[in-house]
């Protein structure tokens, strides 16, 4: 199965990302996270299958993010509030997002697609 890049085109990281994967010829389901958000249940497969905190998913540096001043509630909520949260706007979710079978990459770190991808 075809991994599954969940992006934003006109995200820098986003496209750097999209560049590195044509460059190593990897070959992606490619989804727009603003057109096609992740829903609930992926959220949650995916954070679990991460290994990762859940705080991690969410996009710090976003507008969205700040507008809702998402800092302390991201503290104190719990996993299900959380990722209703992040379901409920698909700017809220930290890019690129890369799933594959046995794995789930959140960000764009050349290192970790490396490992991940066994290129």
């Amino acid at each position: 199965m075809k991994p599954l890049f969940i992006n934003y085109p006109k995200c820098s990281t986003c496209r750097k990302a999209a560049e590195w994967l044509r460059a190593h010829n990897i070959d992606v389901t490619s989804r727009h996270i603003a057109e096609n958000r992740p829903t609930a249940e992926e959220l949650s497969t995916w954070i679990d299958k991460s290994g990762l905190p859940i705080q991690r998913f969410f996009n710090t540096s976003g507008l969205v993010y700040k507008e809702k001043n998402l800092k302390d509630v991201v503290k104190t909520a719990s996993r299900e509030q959380l990722i209703e949260l992040l379901a409920s706007n698909g700017m809220l979710v930290k890019r690129p997002l890369l799933i594959g079978d046995n794995f789930v990459l959140v960000g764009f770190k050349e290192d970790d697609w490396f490992k991940s991808l066994k290129i």
